[in-house]
């Protein structure tokens, strides 16, 4: 559980190369809700020390992942229909507006960088690959966001998106989901190559309504 890609982390910034290892683990399911986890026993796992750990694991409880546990270590916090709803409220009250905005002010090379990042995503998609499908749309979804220059939206996007990837999602390649969805999102740079916001505004509400609809069935 919870190993780094091929041996120790070496990065210089270790908080955040074990934010990133811990955040994919809570896509994948490997960190569930319920389970208690310490930081000396997270550390151990990825050979360095406690200190990065821990403050990975703070920034997880700011960012409303996960929440301490007095003296045993921290817990991810579970998400219930209402949570879900709020975040998929959150998300469309955010990321319509900035998505049309970066649309407005997108430049040929950044859909060029797009469609390499779409294209990551239908790689993913293809193989039944969840969690590096997951991280592939997470990429896509942030770097358009980004081309309204707006980085305080990037990152708040960013935290909601996180929030709602706290379930088991193996069953989303079988039933076809990633494969719909990565479709999904050539089509929308296709509304942005073409300017037509209508269309754009229409695609990136049925995306978030695809999957506000996804995380509900995921555990069934």
């Amino acid at each position: 559980m919870i190993e780094p890609a091929a041996g120790p982390l070496l990065y210089s910034n270790l908080r955040d190369q074990v934010l990133e290892v811990v955040r994919q683990a809570l896509v994948s399911g490997e960190i569930r809700p319920g389970d208690i986890y310490s930081a000396s026993a997270l550390a151990a796992r990825l050979k360095v020390s406690s200190s990065p750990v821990r403050e990975a694991m703070l920034t997880l409880v700011n960012q409303g992942l996960m929440e301490p546990v007095r003296n045993r270590g921290y817990r991810v916090v579970p998400m219930s229909e209402q949570d879900l709803d709020e975040v998929y409220e959150m998300r469309l009250l955010l990321e319509l507006p900035g998505t049309l905005k970066a649309a407005a002010q997108i430049t040929d090379a950044d859909l060029d960088r797009l469609r390499g990042l779409a294209g990551n995503i239908e790689t993913a998609a293809a193989a039944g690959d969840v969690v590096r499908f997951l991280e592939a749309d997470r990429n896509f979804h942030l770097d358009l966001l980004g081309c309204g220059g707006n980085r305080r939206l990037v990152n708040a996007v960013a935290t909601l998106r996180d929030q709602t990837r706290l379930y088991g999602l193996e069953n989303l390649a079988e039933r076809g989901v990633l494969t719909d969805s990565a479709r999904e999102h050539r089509e929308i740079l296709l509304a942005i190559a073409d300017r037509d916001t209508p269309r754009l505004e229409e695609l990136v509400r049925a995306h978030l309504r695809h999957i506000r609809a996804d995380w509900a069935r995921v555990e069934d």
